[in-house]
């Protein structure tokens, strides 16, 4: 029997915290569990969560370096998100003036999905489920 039953959460590192403050609360509807601001550090540390438990750890940090890039840059991928209904978060994040790609089709489950970026140009895909 494997010793992990799921994923805690996702720590993300921002460039600026209160446009991924907003973009993660706001336009993704994560609920704020506890903001922590860490004078020793000049570091922000928003804890936030979905309704099914999944976490997000929001940090700002002076100075960070930038992420590689694109999905198919090496180290993680992406954040994949589900959604029940695809055009209807397409359509909410177009209304936040967050761009889409196209809708793609996964050739091994037939589910549809599509990829938007964060505030940080961090991949993240909606996959209906």
């Amino acid at each position: 029997m494997p010793f992990c039953r799921g994923i805690h959460h996702v720590a993300i590192i921002c460039s600026d915290y209160e446009q991924s403050k907003h973009f993660y609360t706001k336009v993704l509807g994560f609920e704020v569990l506890c903001e922590t601001y860490r004078v020793e550090r000049q570091s922000y540390k928003l804890d936030l969560r979905l309704g099914d438990g999944t976490q997000i750890e929001l940090f700002s940090f002076p100075n960070p370096p930038s992420r590689p890039s694109q999905p198919e840059a090496q180290g993680l991928r992406h954040l994949a998100l589900v959604v029940d209904d695809l055009e209807a978060a397409i359509q909410h994040l177009q209304n936040c003036q967050v761009p889409t790609e196209s809708i793609r089709l996964d050739e091994l489950t037939g589910k549809r999905f599509v990829f938007f970026q964060d505030p940080d140009q961090l991949p993240i895909e909606l996959y209906e489920g």
